[in-house]
């Protein structure tokens, strides 16, 4: 038996997963909400959702480099900060990104087929779950090409909107986004751009992890700036604010009002395809935080094992697969996504403090940005919706008190 990982990856899948996790539920689902919260303020919030992943993302890169092993965050609270912080980033990203998968499953099914949503949601997870387990580089293969498909279908989007008849520039004036909204939209919005912890995540399946998580983070995170914001100018000047707020597909509905919605079809199987990548990814990122987690005792340690062909975490990934499907079976999409986005953050405040930490031999970025990124993820995640920073305040106090269980019955190992 091995609980070791074997280094398969380069550059190109690195960047690949991180696209496949950032190009799903934040451009065919997040722009509804967040018009619904600051109206055309969303551009705005766009930015500052940016601001705030680029301060994120040059932080995990730093600490990625440094310590290149499955778990991410979670190994670098560890390292940097104690147990305690690493144990709370860890708890924050397996039970936010958790919820996050299942808002996924449902977002494939509420484009595949919204009529059996949940059993259609269920099937996805298992069929993804079975592939997961044959090997780390057929996932990455399956979501290069998931990401060639999304491309695409947002081009069309893009000149479908612009080239539809009903954009119009008044669309994107700035009335009646109060700061409060325009946090909100960025909080929602910031959802979509935390794929790129499912490359720090792979950290031991990456070659040469010290050039490599660095340069994909950077990559990856550039090119999904571009596309959201090219996104959003397009559907919000062919329907307007008001339009994409009061929908669930709100990409398919600024196709759909143009001149060219015989497009709404292909941008439908689009949303599905693009949910696929973002669930396929975030499988892969969950299993990994967790099999480092109970590596170190702090989740049960029948999670530790590694197939001994495919060299994948089977027991931590199975385990992920079955509790998506029950929360597929009973949760509700909005929920998931704003408790995610919740965790996603406390996870990322804790990765900006453990990146204050690094000494200049060790690469630290400027003062400012990760002192930026822990106020960025503090006043982002007090401005989302309050059901979503009640229940993500308890689940976080929940970690707490396993953590002091934990340790009391002395289950969890100290930093090395």
């Amino acid at each position: 038996m091995t609980r070791t990982l074997q280094r398969r990856l380069g550059v190109g899948d690195a960047v690949t997963v991180g696209l496949g996790s950032m190009l799903g539920a934040g451009v065919f689902a997040a722009f509804g909400p967040a018009a619904r919260a600051a109206g055309a303020g969303l551009l705005i919030g766009l930015a500052l959702a940016a601001v705030v992943a680029y301060c994120n993302a040059t932080s995990s890169a730093r600490l990625a480099a440094l310590y290149p092993e499955s778990g991410g965050t979670y190994v670098y609270g560890r390292r940097r900060l104690g147990p305690f912080w690493g144990h709370l980033a860890g708890w924050s990203f397996v039970v936010g990104k958790t919820a996050s998968c299942a808002a996924m499953a449902l977002t494939f099914a509420s484009y595949a087929a919204p009529s059996h949503l949940r059993l259609v949601g269920a099937l996805a997870v298992a069929a993804l779950t079975a592939l997961t387990l044959r090997g780390v580089q057929k996932s990455a293969l399956a979501t290069r090409v998931i990401v060639g498909v999304v491309l695409v279908v947002l081009l069309l989007v893009v000149v479908a909107c612009l080239a539809g008849g009903t954009a119009t520039t008044a669309h994107l004036e700035l009335t009646g986004a109060g700061l409060h909204g325009v946090l909100q939209a960025a909080g929602l919005l910031f959802f979509a751009f935390a794929g790129y912890a499912r490359i720090a995540t792979l950290g031991e399946e990456v070659r040469d992890p010290a050039r490599t998580i660095p340069r994909a983070i950077t990559v990856a995170l550039a090119i999904v700036v571009v596309v959201y914001a090219l996104v959003a100018v397009a559907a919000l000047a062919a329907a307007g604010p008001a339009v994409l707020a009061h929908s669930a597909a709100p990409l398919r509905t600024a196709v759909e009002l143009g001149d060219l919605h015989r497009l709404g079809p292909v941008v439908r199987i689009g949303g599905a395809v693009a949910a696929l990548g973002s669930l396929l990814a975030l499988l892969l990122g969950v299993s990994r935080t967790t099999l480092a987690m109970a590596r170190d005792r702090h989740l049960p340690g029948v999670l530790a094992f590694v197939h001994p062909r495919h060299a994948v975490p089977q027991h931590a990934e199975l385990a992920v697969g079955a509790v998506v499907v029950v929360l597929v079976l009973t949760a509700d999409l909005r929920s998931a996504i704003g408790f995610s986005s919740f965790g996603v953050l406390a996870y990322y405040a804790v990765a900006n403090a453990s990146a204050l930490t690094l000494r200049a031999d060790e690469h630290r970025p400027p003062r400012w940005l990760p002192v930026l990124g822990v106020i960025g993820c503090v006043v982002l995640a007090a401005s989302l919706p309050a059901v979503s920073v009640v229940t993500g305040a308890g689940v976080l106090l929940l970690g707490g008190l396993a953590y002091l269980v934990t340790r009391r019955h002395g289950g969890a190992s100290t930093p090395a």
